[in-house]
């Protein structure tokens, strides 16, 4: 666990003593998900928020047809619940659910909120990370409306993936969703989108195995 850690934002500029210290302060809980199984439901209030230590999680929302929203992937080192954590009674508007087997680190939001009595200086940085990474998420929910503003699948498929592109550098580059999970990320029919996405391939706008993309230098028709 002290390596996932470690790479983790949430204990970004903490020694490996200090961020046991943290662990045991705040009382934190290790456990394992398998593939499917809910971490949180909505409805409920979460008491904690969560880092992955280990797979992958999705974060989603579903309507009163069954019809699912995936809204986030969260990998290893990622956190996930806390804007709900931080808010004591918040009931949640999402499901967490694991997309394959994972573990997960549980932190009482309560505690970490609370500077403890002996006021040590890794509370502090461990708070003001979760601040740092709460603005991040939020960034990250702009992009999605960003992704999503587009009327077409084509448009939205390009603002996505253009986008991934400038974050990565590189014209090659893996997402975190297969077929479905973009389906539901980008609000859109799963075989509407792979139809779209083999007419981008003949048209060579870009190359795609699974979820490994490859945008190539064919000008992109209008959205």
């Amino acid at each position: 666990m002290e390596k996932q850690l470690a790479a983790s934002a949430l204990f970004s500029g903490m020694t490996p003593q200090e961020t046991a210290e943290v662990l045991r302060c705040l009382g934190a809980e290790r456990r394992g998900f398998q593939k499917g199984e809910m971490i949180c439901r909505a409805g409920e209030a979460a008491a904690a928020l969560g880092v992955v230590l280990s797979g992958r999680v999705l974060i989603g929302r579903d309507d009163f047809w069954g019809n699912t929203t995936v809204l986030d992937s969260v990998g290893p080192g990622q956190i996930f619940a806390e804007a709900y954590a931080c808010t004591p009674g918040e009931p949640l508007m999402v499901n967490v659910a694991a997309a394959e087997a994972a573990e997960v680190l549980l932190l009482p939001a309560e505690r970490m909120l609370t500077p403890c009595a002996a006021g040590c200086p890794h509370h502090g940085k461990l708070l003001r990370n979760l601040l740092a990474l709460t603005a991040r998420k939020n960034l990250g929910l702009s992009r999605k409306i960003f992704y999503t503003a587009a009327k077409s699948i084509r448009g939205r498929l390009l603002s996505y993936l253009s986008d991934q592109a400038l974050r990565t550098g590189s014209r090659s580059f893996t997402i975190p969703f297969n077929r479905q999970q973009l389906a539901d990320y980008l609000n859109v029919d799963r075989s509407a989108l792979s139809s779209e996405l083999g007419r981008m391939r003949r048209e060579g706008l870009l190359l795609a195995e699974k979820n490994r993309f490859t945008l190539l230098d064919a000008g992109a028709p209008a959205r």
